[in-house]
């Protein structure tokens, strides 16, 4: 399979930027060779829905920019909908778990949250932070949009935050002490 097919398949199940390096060490290329790659896969790109967006030393894909009318209108009738349950699941981890990285939030879902962290960032119910312990991953927590909406000035005054922070405490040493 072609290099370029690789970092495609990469680039949209990881759905967020992904550096240079991080391609170079999981394929076991050069940098010329995955610089290449890309190019490759940029110029057949060209012509798709889907575009490589290049930063830096980083690279995602993103949506073509002619698109953007149709990508709006499609954002736009989303976010008119209520949130579903997967939605509901994901954002009550957040405020209770918060601030969570992605890998924590699919690893109690069971699931890759992805796209619903993405709809939930763009109706401003999460916001995404540096995590200052490891700048590679990023973390979630509620914005004060969110705290505003559900009526509390603080996350502990959320429904049974004490109780839940403990079973949640509880359960993770209990875990913990079985690995």
């Amino acid at each position: 399979m072609l290099l370029e097919s690789k970092i495609e398949a990469i680039l949209f199940v990881k759905a967020q930027p992904v550096s240079v390096a991080f391609l170079t060490k999981t394929f076991k290329q050069t940098k010329k060779e995955v610089e290449d790659a890309l190019a490759h896969l940029e110029e057949h790109l060209k012509t798709r829905g889907i575009r490589l967006v290049l930063k830096d030393d980083e690279v995602s894909l993103g949506t073509a920019p002619e698109l953007e009318t149709l990508i709006k209108e499609v954002v736009k009738a989303e976010l008119a909908e209520e949130l579903g349950k997967a939605a509901l699941e994901t954002l009550t981890t957040v405020l209770y778990h918060g601030p969570i990285s992605k890998s924590r939030i699919d690893f109690i879902r069971g699931v890759n949250s992805q796209f619903i962290l993405r709809n939930l960032l763009v109706r401003g119910l999460i916001e995404r932070v540096t995590n200052l312990k490891d700048k590679r991953v990023f973390l979630y927590r509620p914005t004060f949009d969110l705290l505003q909406h559900l009526g509390v000035t603080r996350i502990t005054e959320l429904p049974e935050y004490d109780i839940v922070k403990q079973e949640i405490k509880e359960f993770e040493e209990t875990f913990q002490s079985q690995e």
